[in-house]
């Protein structure tokens, strides 16, 4: 897949588990949230609690699941803290990081607390 097809569909997945996670009652307040430390795909907040989501696409769950690798989630829980003390000027608050994948047919599963916060 070139890159730009490729640009494209993570562009569309994000927007699918955007919506999933707008219609549980959920305000997603960024989408590609970038910092030195790396990207945060979506962040979302529920009831004074912030959701830390890595979407991925593949032709499978599975595939797509096994792509989030421990140094790829140490990178996000990284930006996650600049992104704690940017724009909520403080870390200490209730968050989770969720993964939600994307199958071939445009199926989102999204997996609550995939990976915990390392300190």
């Amino acid at each position: 897949m070139s890159g730009k097809s490729s640009y494209f569909k993570g562009i569309a997945a994000e927007e699918m588990v955007a919506s999933v996670y707008r219609q549980n009652g959920f305000e997603v307040i960024e989408k590609r949230w970038k910092t030195r430390e790396g990207e945060i795909d979506l962040v979302a907040r529920h009831a004074n609690k912030y959701y830390f989501v890595e979407v991925k696409s593949s032709s499978s769950f599975e595939r797509a699941a096994e792509r989030i690798t421990p140094r790829q989630q140490q990178r996000i829980q990284n930006a996650a803290l600049e992104y704690l003390a940017e724009r909520a000027r403080t870390v200490d608050v209730d968050c989770r990081f969720d993964a939600a994948i994307v199958d071939a047919s445009g199926s989102v599963k999204v997996i609550p607390g995939a990976f915990l916060a390392h300190r």
